[in-house]
């Protein structure tokens, strides 16, 4: 009989030692009375064990180790169950002892040491710590000899979701060119979760944009920002404001998120032409201004900034291109009109010019939406200056007789106003006393004196 009982019990164990050192370990903390054992030795092989060879025969057993998990964060009111540890060598006559050191012995885990239960009695933090090292031993209860060699385990802090996702750089700030195609990428913003990333979904992070859109959408694994609508235009709206959440637990209900912003700016391009301000400009100039003088501005403005509005400036036709030209002000951006041939009233009162405003840099992808120039005609009046009157001969030979009588006229010199509306012209004499006192002049040379 007592054979049949040994083998229904060897039937009844083996599967039981089979499954308990192949199944992976419990990943979670078990209640008082299911606490995860640590053995060593076979209980199979106890069984038909005396006591003198449970004590001497070292060399056939062994602690069998497994890992134990305890729960982070866990706030009970009493202290959590870890594990048991348990060796063949135990009757349950309480002659055995059990002994605990390492991280964490007597202040984290506390075990009893008659029946071996491990228990936590701080809260324990993944995030601080993730797993400690301990060592266990079983000793005489009375003389604290050791009745097997010390072995090495480990607790592992099991982890819970408890920390949300962080955006630990934000807020961010982009750029994008304007115009962009759909899809263009604009960033990848990233947040971390120090959550377990191996265990679980509490640091699986799924990536969506709560406002910003239809203009931008994000990969909702890596994500990395793009445009969500194609030629978005800088002179419309400049700058977007985009909110980015990062939800943990693979975005599943229940999950822990963080939000963070982005500051999206569309960087400028040449999409925009020149345009003048007017399509006619009127300017006036005496006639007598000095060469070089600024007769007046033209100016065409463009939406766009920097090098993409600069503009060059032309007159390309009109009936006073040999008389003007315009040269262009870069930091004005305008064009000045400037006198390079002299004036004159009578002449000429008026000229017509046709100018061209035309930007610089010219980006062939929109050369479509050109020409990127633009003409407007100026008019510039010519006004009339009070000129001196002009002699019909810069000098004058004139003779009289010597006999010749008073009054008689030598001979006659003329002077004309050259301008339109002639001014009545007074004869002065500028030469000496001597002439004077012999001569005298009405516009005709008369004798004062008889001549000898």
């Amino acid at each position: 009989m007592p054979e049949r009982l040994a083998e229904m019990l060897l039937d009844l164990w083996t599967p039981l030692i089979i499954l308990w050192i192949t199944l992976p370990p419990c990943i979670y903390s078990a209640p008082m009375n299911q606490s995860p054992v640590l053995m060593s030795g076979s209980p199979l092989e106890l069984n038909r064990l005396s006591e003198e060879q449970r004590i001497l025969n070292r060399s056939k057993r062994g602690w069998v180790w497994n890992q134990m998990f305890v729960l982070e964060e866990f706030s009970g009111p009493e202290p959590i169950l870890v594990g048991r540890l348990h060796t063949d060598l135990d009757p349950g006559s309480k002659k055995i002892k059990y002994i605990l050191s390492g991280d964490g012995a007597g202040t984290i885990f506390q075990i009893n040491d008659v029946t071996g239960d491990i228990h936590a009695i701080k809260r324990l933090d993944r995030e601080e710590k993730a797993e400690y090292t301990l060592t266990a031993q079983a000793v005489d209860w009375e003389t604290n000899k050791p009745l097997e060699p010390p072995s090495e385990f480990i607790i592992k802090v099991q982890d819970i979701n408890d920390n949300a996702p962080e955006f630990l750089n934000g807020p961010y700030h982009a750029t994008v060119p304007e115009m962009s195609i759909l899809g263009t990428s604009v960033t990848n913003v990233t947040a971390t979760d120090a959550d377990d990333p191996v265990y679980g979904n509490s640091a699986k992070l799924v990536y969506s944009i709560l406002e910003g859109q239809p203009y931008f959408s994000i990969e909702p694994e890596t994500a990395i920002i793009k445009t969500a609508l194609p030629n978005m235009d800088r002179e419309a709206k400049e700058e977007y404001l985009v909110v980015i959440q990062a939800k943990d637990m693979g975005g599943h209900s229940g999950g822990l998120s963080g939000t963070t912003t982005l500051t999206v700016t569309l960087t400028d391009v040449n999409d925009n032409p020149p345009k003048f301000a007017q399509s006619l400009y009127h300017f006036s100039v005496p006639e007598d201004v000095v060469l070089g003088t600024a007769i007046g501005r033209v100016k065409a403005n463009d939406q766009d900034i920097g090098e993409n509005a600069q503009s060059s400036y032309d007159i390309i036709d009109g009936d006073g291109t040999a008389l003007f030209e315009i040269t262009s002000d870069a930091q004005a951006q305008d064009g000045i009109i400037r006198l390079r041939k002299p004036l004159d009233f009578e002449t000429k009162k008026s000229y017509t010019l046709k100018v061209e405003a035309a930007n610089v840099h010219i980006d062939p992808r929109f050369s479509g939406r050109g020409p990127f120039k633009d003409t407007a005609t100026v008019k510039i009046v010519v006004e009339d200056a009070d000129e001196p009157p002009v002699f019909s001969s810069p000098t004058y030979l004139l003779e009289v007789h010597e006999n010749a009588a008073l009054n008689s006229v030598i001979g006659q010199v003329t002077a004309r106003d050259p301008d339109i509306t002639s001014s009545p012209i007074r004869n002065t004499e500028l030469s000496s006393s001597h002439f004077l006192h012999i001569f005298k002049h009405k516009g005709q040379g008369n004798g004062k004196r008889k001549q000898d």
